[in-house]
């Protein structure tokens, strides 16, 4: 079975997304902080016939990451996609006007730090096999100015220009790389912005293999 690893884990576009593989073969390697809550979520997708695991890590720790990673290639075998979606909404987001080196640093050592990391990881395994998928989710603000998230919009675009710089380094070595940029209230009542709909977004990326990002936006209907 293939496998797919997803940090940053939860009951909402985390879960769908392993669902959608899941359906499509995936065994799912869940990770996030909490081991009780990723038991929860293995046991909903065990329900649906997918086989899931939870490991736990922090990704503001970088060597949980690493050793969780290391033990779902343990317990699993080979990772062969891996999704970076992580979120910590108790770091402070501030307005553009207001950024500090001390607003900003937390966000750059999340979520760059914490891609530069989990991608570091996996990427020499891929790199020898001659395949992979890595996708990378940020929010839109990534690519489109949002100034009342100055700090974390700037950690974000400089995850997604190394994204986007890994596919075109990694273009001749069977491991593709793509951004997921996403511009709505995820579960938040539009159709379009529900979790189970974007989540068929990351398969059809990794099936076809085919654009470095995915700006999705979600409007009204």
């Amino acid at each position: 079975m293939p496998l797919i690893t997803i940090i940053g884990a939860g009951p909402g576009l985390g879960l769908e997304i392993a669902r959608a593989f899941g359906q499509k073969g995936f065994d799912v390697a869940l990770v996030a902080r909490d081991q009780s809550k990723l038991d929860a979520l293995a046991q909903t997708l065990a329900g649906e016939g997918i086989h899931a695991q939870g490991f736990t890590a922090d990704v503001s720790v970088p060597a949980t990451i690493t050793n969780a990673l290391q033990s779902i290639r343990e317990t699993l075998g080979p990772i062969d996609v891996l999704e970076f979606s992580p979120a910590d909404r108790t770091l402070e987001s501030v307005d553009a006007l207001k950024v500090t080196m001390e607003n900003l640093q937390p966000q750059i050592d999340f979520y760059l730090g914490g891609a530069v990391t989990a991608v570091g990881a996996v990427l020499p395994d891929m790199i020898e096999s001659n395949t992979g998928t890595i996708l990378v989710t940020t929010g839109g603000g990534s690519l489109a100015p949002t100034p009342a998230r100055g700090n974390i919009n700037i950690a974000a675009a400089g995850l997604r220009n190394w994204t986007l710089n890994l596919n075109s380094a990694l273009a001749d070595t069977g491991v593709y790389v793509a951004l997921v940029a996403i511009t709505a209230l995820i579960g938040g009542g539009r159709p379009d912005a529900e979790p189970a709909v974007i989540a068929k977004e990351y398969v059809k990326l990794h099936a076809e293999r085919r654009d470095a990002e995915l700006h999705y936006v979600a409007y009204d209907r």
